[in-house]
């Protein structure tokens, strides 16, 4: 006999993005790269203002001399889609460690677009736009999506209850049920990362991200600023493209 559906089935339209760990700033992008002129004595710019040192960020960035950003790193958790992931997981600069469905009952908590997602492409692949959907489309992907995902938990719930393994049961369950995963980088990565899932008017190089993976890196970005702001700036200065 089917199981109930249970009561903590949960649907989502955000994403979690937290900062769990960091040796960034902008100070080590200033010794890694005072170290080509100035040997040991490099080491002294650990404990100087890096806004002294504003000008040679914005020329290394200006002139894409890049290795002097890769002296940073940082660990984010992020909850999520696994659609998301798996254009996440294309970025092969990243260290990933994700939950796994072979080893733990997974949660039910599932991806529904929220009202302010646009529904409807418009154009051809590389020059496209996204329009607002009618009421109708939206009611439409809300009651479908929503459906689908009990149906789907409800089969992955009856295949454990006759004792089928975890990692056998969960090949029923859609790429829009949230994840776990921990991503590291360095600050060139995470730069690299941005220019191509965010969507920005100041870009050099125009890029179009789902909107999903870009709500991820939104929020990645705005930890990333508070921890190396004149990184960041020279970054938005210079087109959004990485040394």
């Amino acid at each position: 006999m089917p199981v109930d559906e249970p009561t903590e089935v949960e649907f989502r339209s955000d994403v979690t993005v937290e900062l769990v760990k960091h040796a960034a700033s902008d100070a080590d992008v200033i010794w890694a790269a005072r170290v080509s002129t100035a040997g040991e004595k490099s080491l002294e710019e650990i404990r100087k203002d890096p806004e002294r040192s504003k000008g040679l960020i914005n020329y290394l960035m200006r002139d894409r001399h890049g290795s002097p950003f890769e002296h940073s790193s940082m660990t984010f958790y992020v909850h999520a889609p696994i659609f998301v992931f798996r254009e996440f997981m294309r970025h092969r600069t990243f260290s990933f460690n994700e939950e796994s469905g072979r080893y733990r009952k997974l949660r039910p908590v599932f991806y529904v677009p929220g009202p302010e997602r646009k529904l409807v492409q418009v154009g051809k692949p590389g020059k496209y736009e996204f329009v607002d959907g009618t009421p109708e489309q939206h009611k439409l992907v809300t009651e479908a999506t929503q459906e689908a995902y009990r149906q789907a938990y409800r089969a992955y719930l009856d295949m454990l209850d006759a004792g089928i393994a975890r990692e056998v049961a969960r090949t029923v369950l859609p790429v829009g049920m949230y994840s776990s995963m921990y991503a590291t980088c360095n600050a060139r990565s995470l730069m690299h990362f941005l220019s191509l899932r965010t969507r920005r008017d100041d870009a050099r190089f125009p890029s179009f991200p789902q909107r999903e993976i870009e709500m991820v890196a939104e929020k990645m970005e705005a930890l990333w600023a508070e921890l190396m702001p004149l990184t960041h700036e020279a970054f938005n200065a210079h087109g959004r493209v990485s040394p």
